[in-house]
């Protein structure tokens, strides 16, 4: 029997954020697909929000699906086509394979791969690239309270909100209302078909927008401050078997300054409470879809997959300042560097680099019906490896073209022998944003910070420089110790391979010239 398929990912989270990774963030409903499931420690993005989508949607890098960096207005990307800002026509989706295959296709929430302005070409958007039906925004985020709305230059503009290809407006809680509409969607479905089920949260990237009654409930914990939640965290984490107990926690990042020297505590103890409301309420919207799924006796039937786009997300915002307080429908503000840092326990650095802190995800999978394998997987897996998985339980066929072009082989491995307890095959990982570029070879990392990208106002670990640096993860998860210098020819054998990945998959060398969102120039 073929399974349906439910992914759900959320956006701009943390990896310790959630009970299961080792947060002190509610979300009970998440938990328990994990302990009936299977946690990957080990499990990649792309460590942003565009290439997370392409590379998760199409099974290949980023740059082989046209969206190497963010994405762009129809027809004025970059003269590259890696960057050329939405998805090419030499990349097929997982709702176009399991659709060809017999699948039901819908989805609700976030798109970002193309189709995200109001002049772009619908044949950008969820509808044409294989979804059946579609509900929520093509771009990148969009206001809480009312989703068919955004802030552009401190003023409050149009959004598009699409019900399938219409333009609508609503107004209510936009993570409720992504949950409610997956929940109609399972609800409204043919029955004689399996289905696959895209849930793409917004939450929680910023604005920091929740109600005030679910805000209430972590006012007063996050006044213990984020020295104090990092070492919770990271010893939930030891003690839950996601962390090696020699492992060491990194330094608080020097862009946070100790909780004893802050001025205005409370002030940033809400921010994290709006924060942790925003995940609140989405876990409760997996709730409410684990429980049509069981009502109607398919829970069991359901492959459910959970990740994050990418690292918690130390971006700024104008309204970061303590005369605004947080979580009202007329603010717009992010929870900042030091509590980003928080969510990225016990790692360095966030979304943007490709440090553990910007790519490595809490990664659930639950499918009772063959899960056998222990509760924690280490094995190393990545994005890339969604639409093998996908393809090999659907029992679909991959496509060797896309209306008559040619298109890549899957990139990824099917997950399935690792949910039975198996092996995975030994491979090689690559990764490169912004210039920021890494290598996961077994327990061997190597990783490239390129300063002045991603958002330069953050403050850097000293200690991170742009040249090459060697980390065994195995024994040094956190990326503490370089031992470059030990082993140079290590160095060099995973350079020359991610140097011939990266022209094989069309990475250009940073800044690559991208169009101007104003003008297309």
């Amino acid at each position: 029997m073929r399974p349906n398929i439910v992914l759900i990912m959320v956006d701009d989270m943390g990896y310790s954020d959630i009970g299961c990774y080792g947060g002190e963030i509610e979300t009970p409903n998440l938990d328990r697909l994990a302990e009936r499931g299977v946690r990957f420690t080990n499990f990649y993005n792309c460590a942003r929000c565009c290439p997370t989508r392409a590379s998760l949607l199409t099974g290949l890098y980023p740059h082989q699906a046209g969206i190497g960096h963010m994405t762009a207005p129809h027809n004025q990307g970059p003269e590259t086509p890696a960057y050329q800002g939405y998805l090419n026509d030499t990349c097929v989706t997982l709702a176009e394979v399991l659709r060809t295959g017999g699948y039901a296709t819908m989805m609700s929430g976030k798109w970002h791969v193309g189709g995200g302005m109001v002049h772009d070409d619908p044949a950008l958007r969820p509808r044409s690239r294989g979804f059946d039906r579609f509900w929520g925004i093509a771009s990148g985020g969009t206001h809480y309270f009312t989703p068919h709305r955004t802030r552009r230059q401190n003023a409050f503009v149009p959004a598009m909100l699409l019900d399938d290809d219409q333009p609508v407006e609503a107004d209510g809680y936009f993570t409720d209302m992504i949950s409610d509409r997956a929940v109609t969607f399972i609800k409204e479905r043919p029955k004689d078909d399996p289905f696959f089920l895209y849930v793409a949260y917004t939450a929680p990237h910023w604005p920091l927008h929740a109600p005030e009654d679910v805000v209430a409930k972590y006012k007063e914990r996050y006044l213990a401050g984020w020295d104090a939640i990092r070492e919770k965290r990271f010893a939930r984490q030891i003690e839950l078997g996601l962390v090696d107990p020699a492992t060491t926690l990194t330094p608080r990042d020097p862009g946070a300054p100790p909780w004893n020297e802050v001025i205005h505590k409370e002030w940033e103890a809400t921010r994290m409470a709006v924060y942790a409301a925003q995940v609140d309420i989405m876990d409760q919207g997996v709730g409410r879809i684990v429980r049509q799924l069981e009502a109607e006796g398919i829970l069991d039937d359901t492959l459910i997959m959970f990740l994050s786009d990418n690292g918690g997300c130390a971006e700024p915002l104008p309204d970061n300042h303590p005369e605004i307080t947080p979580g009202g429908p007329d603010t717009w503000a992010s929870y900042g560097l030091p509590w980003a840092n928080a969510s990225n326990t016990p790692f360095r650095l966030y979304k943007h680099w490709v440090h553990e802190g910007g790519i490595a995800t809490p990664f659930i999978i639950h499918w009772p019906r063959l899960n056998a394998a222990p509760n924690l997987i280490s094995t190393p897996a990545h994005l890339i490896d969604v639409m093998a998985t996908c393809v090999d339980v659907a029992g679909c066929t991959y496509p060797s073209e896309r209306r008559g072009r040619p298109i890549p082989p899957m990139e990824g491995v099917s997950l399935k022998p690792a949910l039975r307890g198996e092996g995975l095959p030994e491979r090689t990982l690559f990764w490169e944003h912004e210039g920021n570029r890494a290598v996961r070879q077994g327990p061997w990392k190597l990783v490239s910070l390129l300063r002045g990208t991603g958002h330069a106002r953050m403050v850097l670990p000293t200690d991170v420089d742009e040249s090459w640096h060697l980390y065994n993860l195995e024994t040094d998860r956190t990326e503490s110790v370089n031992l470059a210098e030990e082993f140079p020819e290590r160095v060099a054998e995973m350079r020359s391979q991610y140097e011939a990945w990266a022209e094989r998959v069309g990475v250009g060398a940073w800044p690559v010239r991208l169009p101007d969102r104003k003008s297309g120039k």
